[in-house]
């Protein structure tokens, strides 16, 4: 399932390269900065299958990006995480689709709290939130579009999604906000 999310970058290269030109804003042969607010997401539906692969900053879904070691920060991970585990609501899945989760995987530090290698009391790192999912849609047609608003609501911290798409007419890269939160196949 996850063959059509890892070729995305090698098809898409193209577009991302024109995209990365209108907003050049970092030295070469670097990567782009790690940005609050903004995510980046894949989308890719061949057949009936549909995968969407989301990353973005913790600091997006629950306020901050270290360790969970208070009562109040545990129950914003555990909210999080619960919101992530419901795909189908919270990317606004047409029901017409009749689409079923196959699979997802969820992946950030603040899930699995066990320090990491090599880091010392008081050091800040930048926490990701991973999300993969992956869909068996039976009318796939019915996908015309994925809205994104319930996503914006659940979590306010994100403001816009970069994201690439594969679908049916073809291969795009376009930024997806809280107020023009539709993204058509």
């Amino acid at each position: 399932m996850r063959r059509l999310l890892l070729a995305l970058p090698f098809a898409l290269l193209p577009l991302a390269m024109a995209h990365a030109a209108d907003d050049h804003d970092h030295e070469h042969d670097s990567l782009p900065p790690h940005e609050h607010g903004v995510g980046s997401l894949n989308v890719a539906l061949d057949g009936q299958t549909l995968e969407l692969d989301l990353d973005g900053p913790s600091m997006n879904l629950v306020g901050f990006e270290h360790v969970a070691t208070t009562d109040a920060d545990k129950a914003k991970v555990d909210s999080a995480r619960q919101q992530l585990e419901n795909p189908l609501v919270l990317f606004s899945i047409p029901k017409a689709a009749g689409c079923t989760a196959d699979a997802q995987e969820l992946k950030s530090p603040l899930f699995d709290p066990a320090p990491e290698e090599g880091a010392t009391k008081g050091e800040h790192h930048h926490s990701d939130i991973e999300a993969h999912y992956a869909f068996t849609c039976s009318s796939p047609q019915a996908l015309k579009a994925l809205d994104l608003t319930q996503f914006f609501k659940t979590f306010p911290g994100t403001h816009k999604f970069k994201v690439q798409l594969i679908g049916p007419s073809g291969q795009q890269a376009v930024d997806v906000t809280a107020k023009a939160p539709t993204l058509k196949f």
